[in-house]
């Protein structure tokens, strides 16, 4: 029995989850291209829409990974490590563009979603793989874990993003309609 035993359904059902979510996000960035482009919206885009799709698609990515019939932990781990080094890094791509952005002043809500949570899920997953030589089980499920806070970091920041673009930016475009 191999370490990855009786994980199978998890992450074909986080896996499907973020492979819908991404279409979801796709589906949602469709129906909001009619709306005027404001001066910043492609900064914008870049700091808060990009994001979420880069988290589902590490999630979708971890699910192959840790899915693919393999002899052991010791061959995906490092696969998993470099994938969390690399989003290490695009989370302080991420921050040094939320600063920059001029369309909206990130609050800390923003800056807890897009920074400090995804860096928290990147850590442990690095961590992970290196916790995975000395203690595969348990190593496991703080990947299991760190998955799972990346797929709900997705789905709040893509709701916020949507909720933002109907009631915020829909209104603006109605009054400007108006006057």
């Amino acid at each position: 029995m191999t370490a990855f035993a009786g994980w199978e359904n998890f992450y074909v059902i986080v896996g499907s989850s973020a492979g819908a979510l991404i279409g979801l996000q796709c589906v949602v960035i469709t129906l909001i291209a009619d709306m005027p482009i404001a001066r910043g919206d492609a900064q914008a885009s870049a700091a808060f829409a990009t994001p979420s799709v880069v988290h589902f698609g590490v999630v979708l990515l971890l699910s192959g990974i840790v899915s693919a019939p393999c002899s052991g932990i010791a061959v995906v781990a490092p696969l998993w490590g470099v994938a969390a080094l690399g989003e290490l890094a695009y989370v302080l791509i991420v921050a040094r563009r939320l600063r920059l952005q001029t369309l909206y002043k990130p609050r800390f809500e923003d800056w807890l979603f897009h920074v400090l949570l995804p860096f928290g899920a990147y850590a442990t997953l690095a961590g992970s793989a290196c916790e995975a030589w000395l203690s595969p089980r348990p190593a496991l499920f703080f990947v299991g874990g760190a998955v799972l806070l990346l797929l709900f970091i997705g789905i709040h920041n893509a709701w916020d993003a949507v909720t933002y673009h109907v009631f915020v930016r829909r209104r603006e475009q109605m009054e400007a309609e108006r006057q």
